[in-house]
């Protein structure tokens, strides 16, 4: 076996072995019913750590547009739309602003 594959079988497990302990033993402990809605909400604030950055660099000219996408993607799914009408009505609705700002 080569050096390389040496090295990324090591990093392979360096980063799995972290990530899998905790999966195993986590539904043993009991937590607090705050520290378990705490928990809960974590991959959503993760999720609009990542988004909100490129709503608001999706385009250096417009950047109000990424903005109206957010908002109009935010209502649908306060609507309970589904996710699929929800990418679709909202990428309409940005190929539609993007055809009318040149007139203002």
């Amino acid at each position: 076996m080569d050096y390389m594959a040496v090295v990324i079988i090591g990093c392979a497990l360096v980063t799995f072995i972290p990530r899998v302990i905790p999966a195993l033993f986590i539904d043993k402990l009991d937590f607090s019913p705050k520290v378990d809605k705490f928990l809960n909400l974590i991959p959503y604030t993760a999720l609009a750590a990542l988004i909100c950055p490129g709503v608001l660099t999706v385009d250096n000219q417009l950047w109000y547009i990424g903005l109206i996408g957010a908002i109009v993607a935010a209502g649908l799914a306060w609507k309970k739309v589904p996710l699929g009408a929800i990418v679709i009505l909202t990428v309409v609705i940005l190929i539609g602003v993007y055809s009318i700002v040149p007139f203002f």
